[in-house]
């Protein structure tokens, strides 16, 4: 089983609103499981509900804005994918045309 962190427990850990975390599950920034009606976080998910956190209560950035830069990074890494891709493509036909 994956190792998770209660909503209740992030709440108080991290001191944030409730209506914070829901609104970031609701609008799909964040993934969660019910269990026995309590709402879990997996730890592998952390890394991006402190950087949801930070962004929003250290720069101010609200949900609307969330959602956004989570979207632009997210192309961002597809296009970076997609460019290696294609570089390797590159390199392997340069290599095969060399051989000859």
């Amino acid at each position: 089983m994956n190792e998770r962190i209660s909503r209740e427990e992030l709440v108080k850990i991290y001191n944030i609103e409730i209506t914070f975390f829901d609104e970031l599950v609701d609008s799909g920034l964040l993934d969660i499981h019910t269990e026995n009606e309590i709402r879990y976080l997996r730890y592998e998910d952390l890394p991006s509900f402190e950087r949801f956190t930070n962004w929003h209560y250290d720069l101010e950035i609200n949900l609307p804005g969330l959602e956004v830069i989570h979207e632009m990074l997210r192309k961002m890494d597809d296009l970076k994918q997609k460019n290696r891709e294609l570089m390797n493509k590159i390199s392997a036909i340069s290599e095969k045309y060399e051989d000859i």
